[in-house]
């Protein structure tokens, strides 16, 4: 999973907004450090949490709050924008 900030703290803003993009058959399985906001450019997701799982394409909304132990996948690639608050760091695979 690509991803990284265009805004975040150098920019003097309390949030970070940028992209990631997500490979075929990639998942990503974590606990939310942030508040995430991610918007679906292109392609398909899957979100699992605890409550089931939401499927999501281009122009969904999904909000995954701090503290939330989620689970993403992508079958074919997915192309994404996100907030979060507060800053989130980059993750390079």
């Amino acid at each position: 999973i690509l991803g990284g900030n265009v805004v975040d703290e150098r920019h003097g803003g309390p949030v970070s907004i940028g992209y990631g993009r997500y490979g075929p058959g990639q998942s990503l399985t974590e606990t939310m450090a942030v508040d995430d906001t991610m918007i679906i450019l292109e392609g398909r997701l899957s979100v699992s949490t605890e409550a089931g799982t939401l499927e999501a394409g281009p122009g969904d909304i999904v909000y995954m709050p701090k503290g939330e132990a989620v689970t993403i996948r992508s079958d074919a690639g997915a192309l994404t924008a996100f907030v979060t608050y507060p800053h989130l760091r980059p993750v390079h695979d």
